[in-house]
């Protein structure tokens, strides 16, 4: 008879992480209701005919000599705004991140002043990101006028608040033993950060970069919807003309930029081993930068934008609407947001974890090839397309929401899931595996622990992001306060938009603490 394994050997973790599981299946069980998601309605056959009805005239795409070269044209403006307003963003992120980031503090800068500096700073990021970037976009462009340029500060603005989180949670994930080393020695945060914290998360800060930059692509060019440039206008006008195969030869784009931004994440993080790799590496960011003035600039000089008008445009939301009848409607808003941020996210959760092992090669050649494609088609196709075609399948309201972000945060997850798993260490697994451990129990024991931090950071981050999309996926019917919202700015209510979008932040805010709180459980005792 065997003996009672000795508590040394127990799971340490195993009590906190079943608290939080229990948790998330309570905070799921209300949000499926709300959310009105039945797994059933994907299988009415008069659905799934209307939607192969609208599909068969993508086909054959276009190919006019015409539309090609006004597509490439598009193409590079939608490239360029990308590329300058993830500059901008990072230009925001770098500062906030390397203030805010934690591991960095000491025992002496626990000062209240510091403190209070610092949760004022994460204060602000949360209202950066917590306003969707079409809604930044939105504003700009009523602000300052037409163009690329509302597009590259949408982004800029968005993406700082995004990625300085990210950033910052990258940072705190690391192993602290060097620069609490450094810090005994008396070196400075900077000198922490540059020898301790950034040699190990490099890879990870880069790759997450690069995906935000494929973001910002798809958002460049979902902004044209608004006036902001890009590929997004001509998405616009050939959906509204019902032109079938204009749509699809975009959408083609839309993926072929996807894997596109998908090989230049792996030769960066490539390029990162070896000092002319790394050489390389900023030399091509320069490049792309320096090409992507050139291709905006003339634009925005011949445009005249006028920002003197920003402070006056920014004094008409004030003071926010606060009457009785705009938070009738305001409750509902709100949960049906949150329930399908939170059934979306949750199970593409789990369809990016499943997709995410053969991604990252473990299943073999073959297997890594599919499911990598079907990722890059998931992602590559912009949400509100995903929301259109999911309103058709199961009609309007929340879930058409729910099973468009289901789709496209499947394959956002699962590229970020496979590429931590590519760049977590093998040794423990081998180790293991020399034991005489299954596959199965060397991957939960030995790879699962060094990636759990990180796949769970990426999710929750995901939901608070997908908190602001589902408020945008209301523009096409799929239900949550962005119908509101865009009512609201299309009628120039200014102060009813002010009081909504204090409610999105609102909603950001409430995901962020919950989210550091479910960190703080699933990670067990230090």
């Amino acid at each position: 008879m065997l003996d009672p394994a000795p508590s040394s050997m127990r799971d340490p973790a195993r009590r906190p992480r079943l608290l939080a599981t229990l948790a998330l299946m309570l905070l799921l069980a209300p949000a499926f209701q709300s959310s009105g998601f039945h797994p059933a309605a994907l299988l009415d056959s008069g659905s799934w005919t209307t939607l192969a009805q609208f599909v068969s005239g993508f086909f054959p795409p276009a190919h006019e000599r015409y539309f090609l070269d006004e597509v490439a044209g598009e193409t590079a403006v939608t490239l360029a705004s990308a590329t300058l307003g993830i500059a901008l963003a990072m230009l925001i992120a770098i500062p906030a991140a390397f203030a805010s980031c934690a591991a960095l503090d000491t025992p002496g800068s626990h000062h209240p002043v510091w403190q209070a500096g610092q949760s004022l700073l994460r204060g602000m990021l949360v209202v950066l990101r917590a306003i969707p970037e079409i809604v930044w976009a939105l504003l700009f462009v009523r602000a300052v006028g037409l163009g690329s340029l509302p597009a590259v500060l949408a982004i800029g603005l968005a993406y700082g608040g995004m990625l300085g989180k990210v950033y910052a949670e990258i940072l705190d994930s690391q192993p602290a033993e060097a620069c609490r080393a450094l810090a005994i020695q008396g070196a400075s945060r900077g000198q922490r950060l540059g020898w301790a914290l950034l040699p190990q998360a490099m890879p990870e800060l880069v790759s997450y970069s690069v995906y935000r930059w494929e973001c910002a692509i798809r958002a460049s060019a979902v902004m044209g919807f608004v006036g902001a440039g890009g590929i997004g206008q001509l998405l616009d006008t050939s959906i509204k003309m019902m032109n079938g195969g204009e749509v699809s030869t975009l959408l083609l784009v839309f993926v072929l930029l996807v894997m596109m931004s998908d090989g230049i994440s792996r030769l960066a993080r490539a390029a990162l081993h070896t000092g002319y790799g790394q050489a390389l590496l900023l030399a091509g960011v320069l490049l792309a930068l320096g090409a992507s003035l050139l291709c905006l600039a003339p634009a925005w000089l011949a445009g005249g934008f006028d920002f003197k008008a920003l402070p006056a445009f920014a004094a008409e939301f004030w003071p926010p609407d606060s009457g009785p009848d705009l938070f009738a409607g305001l409750a509902q808003g709100m949960a049906e947001t949150l329930a399908m941020s939170v059934t979306g996210t949750v199970l593409a959760c789990l369809f990016a974890a499943w997709l995410s092992l053969p991604a990252a090669g473990l299943m073999g050649v073959l297997p890594q090839a599919v499911a990598r494609l079907l990722l890059n088609l998931l992602r590559g196709v912009p949400d509100l397309m995903w929301a259109a075609l999911a309103v058709l399948l199961v009609g309007l309201g929340p879930a058409a929401g729910v099973l468009a972000l289901c789709l496209h945060t499947s394959g956002v997850l699962g590229r970020l899931f496979a590429e931590t798993l590519e760049n977590a260490p093998r040794e423990p697994v081998q180790a293991l595996l020399l034991s005489g451990a299954s596959p199965t129990s060397a991957f939960c024991y030995g790879l699962l622990p060094a990636i759990m931090t990180q796949w769970l950071a990426y999710s929750l981050y995901r939901w608070e992001n997908n908190i602001r999309i589902a408020a945008v996926l209301g523009i096409v019917g799929a239900g949550g306060i962005g119908q509101q919202l865009f009512m609201a700015l299309s009628l120039f209510q200014t102060q009813t938009a002010a009081s909504l979008m204090l409610a999105m932040v609102l909603l950001s805010w409430t995901v962020e603490r919950l989210s550091r709180w479910l960190r703080r459980q699933l990670a067990g005792p230090a």
